[in-house]
């Protein structure tokens, strides 16, 4: 039986890209638990991690360094096996995209390369017109999921992330094919800061969630316009696909793309783009080009 229940913290990782440490946020102090000796994968949730590491935080909390202010945050989680994006998810953005709301969910993939870490930029990419924003709540996977039945399904989730489903519009639109093509460019995944616990969400249904490009509010919304709720799609996924403890579940975006205004409003070079969810902190990107 997975665990997650007794376990509430936040974990983050930090450090150079593809070197990332491991850390731990308890009571509101960034600490460094490179000294637990393992990453927060797939490996780490299958083997009852999260209440692994509690233990040994209680154990070492005041000899835990505290991580340098100023210090790179990576993505919260190693690379993961999967990284599942749901389309048209929330009923306002349906409406502005000119979309019918879907009779079931809308699955896509994002590239894994595209993960990065929550400040880290994000690069337009080559020949790109059209680069857009999209905050989403994501959950993971902390068990092996498959035909998993809706009324068990939160068994299997082991915590949320804040992610930026970055997309060009013109690849993903206009360029024939599935979604894919605009969702997968590098740096279009900033995941984090923070892997929350799923007893610190009190609940997923209620979450304020915004963004701001250049100061501006773009998209000030809540998860409760959500159409399919994170049970829903933890069962219907698993029913087309074996889902892996780390796998990543984006669940859409609310109203406020750029997209969907009149005139459409466009990522640039030098741009800054803010974002967060209730609970799960807050991420920075400054826009650059090729």
């Amino acid at each position: 039986m997975f665990n997650a229940q007794y376990i509430t913290m936040k974990l983050f990782r930090f450090g150079v890209p593809g070197k990332e440490k491991p850390g731990v946020l308890v009571n509101n102090k960034m600490l460094d638990a490179s000294g637990f000796g393992e990453d927060y994968g797939e490996t780490f949730l299958e083997t009852d991690g999260l209440a692994r590491l509690e233990k040994w935080v209680n154990a070492n909390l005041n000899a835990l360094p505290q991580v340098s202010e100023g210090t790179r945050i990576g993505p919260c989680l190693q690379r993961p096996s999967k990284l599942i994006c749901v389309g048209l998810n929330y009923t306002k953005h349906a409406f502005e995209s000119k979309m019918p709301l879907p009779s079931e969910p809308i699955i896509f993939f994002k590239s894994t390369t595209a993960l990065t870490g929550p400040n880290d930029g994000v690069l337009i990419p080559r020949n790109s017109t059209k680069t857009d924003y999209e905050i989403e709540l994501a959950f993971v996977i902390g068990k092996k999921a498959t035909y998993v039945e809706e009324k068990d399904a939160m068994d299997y989730v082991a915590g949320y992330c804040l992610h930026n489903d970055y997309s060009e519009r013109a690849f993903q639109l206009e360029r024939n094919g599935q979604w894919t093509k605009g969702k997968g460019c590098d740096t279009f995944a900033p995941l984090g800061p923070y892997f929350v616990t799923k007893d610190e969400v009190a609940d997923f249904n209620n979450l304020h969630m915004w963004l701001k490009v250049n100061g501006q509010m773009m998209q000030d919304n809540n998860t409760d316009d959500m159409i399919f709720e994170i049970p829903f799609l933890v069962s219907y996924i698993s029913q087309f696909m074996t889902l892996l403890p780390g796998d990543v579940i984006s669940t859409g975006t609310p109203s406020g793309v750029g997209h969907g205004f009149h005139p459409p409003v466009y990522l640039k070079p030098g741009d800054v783009v803010e974002l967060g969810i209730e609970g799960l902190g807050e991420q920075r990107q400054v826009v650059r080009g090729q």
